[in-house]
């Protein structure tokens, strides 16, 4: 950092390209830093509450069980649960509108699905980022290298002085963009891998939750598969 050579000589020697490179390759790792904590965070989050979503069953009535999901809005399992019951309701005591033509399980079943495709959206909220941080950093930091060879063999050309020690300093430090471009790149694109796996596990929870709350409001009971039977738990309506 102190030599001759280093990232403060790139900066202080760089001219308007080079640190532009610099700054938007740092803004892109501090972007895709925060999306990954934030998310990895949620991912967290509905992991427990994934867990605590069986807590559900195990109520005598339905308000004993959703108070046991708790009272915040941003539990998916909560609200699916209220889509649902909201959905039952609206068609059993509802009359004379389209929604007439289909039955409750079709009915019920689009409530369910829409509730899953909002969470889906909100879940995958800012994995753009990373993507395109993974995508994107290492032709950033490869056009600031060439960039500054560029420069750098111009100016051995205009001194006039082409031995190894005049070339190898300038060439090496232009190099440097491009490993900037791959420390950036590497965290967004193992980042992204990570929360998509996250998401595709509380995805699949929330799906066998949703598929459970269609089978109660629909037949009155939670449907389970064990041992290649059906098995019914039922639970009071309330």
């Amino acid at each position: 950092m102190d030599s001759q050579f280093g990232l403060m000589n790139v900066w202080n020697q760089g001219d308007f390209v080079t640190k532009a490179v610099a700054v938007l390759l740092v803004g892109m790792s501090l972007a895709s830093w925060i999306v990954i904590i934030i998310k990895a965070l949620d991912v967290i989050k509905y992991k427990r509450l994934a867990k605590h979503s069986q807590d559900f069953w195990h109520s005598e009535d339905f308000a004993t069980a959703l108070n046991k999901l708790g009272k915040d809005d941003s539990n998916p399992f909560r609200a699916l649960a209220l889509e649902g019951r909201e959905a039952a309701a609206h068609h059993r005591n509802t009359k004379a509108h389209l929604h007439d033509a289909l039955d409750v399980s079709d009915w019920i079943t689009r409530a369910l699905r829409n509730g899953i495709d909002a969470f889906t959206a909100r879940l995958q909220t800012g994995l753009a980022i990373l993507a395109s941080v993974g995508s994107t950093a290492p032709f950033i930091g490869l056009f600031g290298t060439v960039w500054g060879i560029y420069h750098a063999l111009m100016s051995i050309s205009s001194a006039g002085q082409a031995t190894i020690d005049k070339v190898a300093g300038p060439i090496g430090e232009a190099l440097i963009m491009t490993a900037l471009g791959l420390a950036v790149a590497i965290p967004a694109v193992l980042g992204y891998n990570a929360l998509v796996r996250g998401n595709k596990f509380v995805l699949t929870k929330l799906n066998s939750f949703a598929h459970d709350l269609h089978a109660y409001f629909v037949t009155g009971a939670r449907v389970q598969s064990g041992g290649g039977d059906a098995i019914v738990v039922p639970l009071k309506k309330g």
